[in-house]
């Protein structure tokens, strides 16, 4: 059985932070607005609680239009979510309510948007992740922190941050935890599966050695329907009118199901692997880096991202971005790290300096995972035995190898 406390601590916030953690106050509350707005109706029958539809149907214009991160706006759309639960089960019972909407101070953080420290947290906001120590009762005799705070058996998860009279507290859910549930340090700090996107060949290589999808036919499919397209536009009847929205129906359709195949299979490796993170490249680069890259190849790489988002989200595991220059041109053998424009010649890398050759999307997938590590290093949020998932075994930021039976 699962028993879970909740401890109230006070946060000491450096005063420079304060207008940045208000405005993270002020984003969540409005984050949580489309949703509601979406899922609201005077009539219990059309009110829309399930999370993934309401995901669906918000998550990607609200993370288009937000700074904050995807972990919090999908906590925001969970809070919205209960929020329209609750309304349904009151109206359903003949009670009188209406649509919810949220006034206080409260953001509500999970494992992708909180690190716990022995002294402090860091806690992601609309503008990076921010340093809070905790300040603990001068004699925690008799109270939650003697109990539960620093027990090894007792497992810190989800928060709230509010703010009262000018101070910040954050209440921990803490959870009992079984030794035979206990998780691998390695785990607990952080494997992260990196993920490569292409234009041609496989359309998502990852850090595990997983080639998925085919960028190639997902194109060709896309350019026989724009010349059929083309062709019945030339006719220009009703018929063909009709048609187009036909055929452009089952092109959508059958588009999505790839994305769902490709997104199922990268969810699938981060699990077999034992994976807490998966990362991907910021969409932003990519266009930068390939310029040829189509509105189509750009909705289906926003898509795809947005599908693993959410169904990792069921297994916590977070999904990120960075921004890695050079992951194709990186050796991403063992502390190697050369970086050259000619290590790779179309699919094939071979490293300059140390003579290591890997296919260029896996080296790449590699060098994509081994960037969010460094982002974790850099910014102290004590993952630091942080490592990537490989093809036989996991490799820290040192470049040491661990191997596993696990194999995919």
């Amino acid at each position: 059985m699962t028993v879970v406390r909740n401890i109230q601590v006070k946060l000491d916030i450096p005063e420079e932070h304060h207008p940045v953690v208000d405005a993270t106050f002020d984003e969540f509350r409005r984050v949580t607005e489309p949703v509601i707005d979406y899922g609201w109706s005077d009539d219990p029958d059309d009110i829309i609680t399930n999370k993934n539809h309401l995901n669906e149907a918000t998550y990607h214009d609200i993370r288009d239009d937000s700074p904050l991160t995807g972990g919090h706006v999908q906590s925001a759309r969970n809070l919205a979510a209960n929020a329209l639960s609750n309304c349904k089960d009151l109206l359903e019972d003949g009670k009188n309510t209406s649509k919810p909407e949220f006034k206080g101070t409260v953001v509500t953080y999970n494992s992708n948007t909180i690190t716990y420290n022995d002294d402090h947290c860091t806690l992601s906001t609309v503008d990076g992740r921010i340093h809070a120590e905790y300040v603990f009762p001068h004699d925690d005799e008799g109270t939650p922190f003697e109990e539960y705070w620093n027990e090894d058996k007792w497992e810190k998860r989800e928060a709230t941050l509010h703010k009262r009279d000018g101070k910040y507290y954050l209440h921990v859910a803490v959870e009992h935890v079984d030794d035979t549930d206990s998780t691998d340090e390695q785990t607990e700090n952080g494997v992260v599966l990196g993920v490569d996107l292409n234009v041609d060949g496989s359309l998502a290589v990852t850090s595990t050695g997983a080639f998925l999808g085919n960028a190639d036919e997902l194109n060709h499919k896309r350019d026989e329907y724009e010349r059929r397209r083309g062709n019945l536009q030339q006719t220009g009847t009703r018929s063909a009118h009709l048609t187009i929205q036909s055929i452009g129906d089952r092109f959508a359709e059958w588009s999505r199901h790839c994305l769902h195949d490709v997104s199922n299979g990268i969810v699938r490796e981060a699990r077999i692997n034992d994976c807490t993170h998966i990362a991907f490249e910021r969409l932003t680069w990519i266009w930068t880096r390939i310029s040829n890259a189509s509105k189509f190849q750009q909705w289906a790489f926003k898509e795809l991202q947005r599908q693993v988002e959410y169904k990792a989200e069921e297994y916590g595991i977070g999904v990120e971005t960075v921004a890695p220059q050079y992951t194709s041109q990186r050796c991403s053998h063992g502390e190697c790290g050369f970086t050259h424009e000619d290590n790779r010649d179309g699919d094939e890398f071979e490293c300059l300096k140390c003579g290591k050759e890997l296919h260029a999307d896996y080296n790449a997938a590699r060098n994509v995972a081994w960037r969010l590590v460094q982002n974790w290093l850099k910014s102290g949020s004590g993952r630091a035995t942080s490592q990537l998932a490989l093809k036989s075994g996991t490799v820290n930021a040192n470049g040491q190898f661990r191997p596993t039976a696990l194999s995919s």
